[in-house]
């Protein structure tokens, strides 16, 4: 039995636009997504014993898996006809929580099939991402990116100025679906010319190198009308010390986000206060990650 091994790593979105609904459902957006520390690790068993087919192992987390998905649509579009293999994957990412965890599982998914097939070729990957959901794509290679579109048009970036963050999941689960629903109904879409604008001066901050002044999320208030609980999370981040504070994704998780001098020292110091006053789950401490080779 061969075992490939991997991480998948947790996505924030520091900056995230969302634009008007196209005639596919799907919102175009305009976002700067970065890679953290905080992952899953997953491993590929290939032909273990007792394993007819292809099959997923997340414990605590119930229902469909979209890695599974992943497995089953790369061996349809490339032909591989390899063992059956068991995925194994150990959960850390919040679950629901608006940092792609479900997506960075199955682009793990791809990278291992890659690896374990032969096959290298990511274009080939990214068209298979993309057919799986609007971060799966991204996180293929993770880093520093642009995303527009519905999200899986890709531009790498370089790393941006060190930064730290403490990640705080909120005890709820938010579809994404139901976030998007609601920015409609409060009318917080931006029409495409102000969407366009947001890019550009996304791209402007990018080469001034003070993005991270300008962390913004146009989720955040259809997530925090949803999830109320959300609030209470801004506000304790703010009060700890966080520089920024804000929802990823469509939520439920708050990042806390510390830049300048001593930025790691002052995540930590946040982090321990936070989790000594009892905060259930607990903070989450991460940095950015960086991309990530293939398999």
């Amino acid at each position: 039995m061969t075992i490939l091994e991997t991480e998948a790593r947790a996505k924030i979105n520091l900056c995230l636009f969302v634009g008007p609904k196209r005639s596919d459902g799907h919102h175009e957006v305009v976002t700067l997504m970065d890679s953290l520390t905080l992952c899953d690790d997953v491993r590929m068993l290939i032909e273990p014993a007792g394993v007819a087919i292809d099959e997923v192992v997340c414990p605590g987390v119930e229902g469909p898996n979209l890695a599974a998905d992943a497995l089953r649509a790369f061996r349809e579009r490339t032909g591989w006809d390899g063992a059956p293999v068991r995925l194994e994957i150990d959960k850390r990412i919040p679950v629901a929580g608006g940092m792609a965890g479900g997506s960075a599982d199955a682009a793990a998914a791809l990278r291992l099939a890659a690896e374990a097939s032969g096959i290298d070729d990511r274009r080939l990957l990214e068209e298979i991402g993309a057919t799986l959901g609007a971060d799966v794509a991204s996180q293929l290679r993770g880093g520093l990116v642009i995303a527009t579109g519905t999200g899986s048009r890709l531009r790498p970036l370089d790393a941006l100025l060190a930064y730290s963050v403490v990640v705080l999941p909120v005890d709820a689960e938010l579809s994404a679906g139901a976030v998007y629903a609601e920015a409609d109904r409060l009318g917080l879409p931006r029409d495409a010319l102000e969407l366009a604008r947001s890019l550009t001066r996304t791209q402007a901050a990018l080469a001034s190198e003070t993005i991270l002044d300008h962390l913004h999320n146009d989720l955040q208030d259809a997530a925090r009308s949803l999830c109320p609980a959300i609030d209470r999370t801004l506000e304790s981040a703010l009060a700890a010390g966080a520089d920024h504070a804000l929802v990823t994704g469509s939520g439920p998780t708050v990042v806390a986000v510390f830049v300048g001098a001593g930025h790691r020292e002052r995540a930590h110091r946040v982090r321990d206060a936070l989790s000594a006053e009892g905060r259930v789950p607990a903070p989450l401490l991460a940095r950015p990650a960086g991309s990530i080779a293939r398999g």
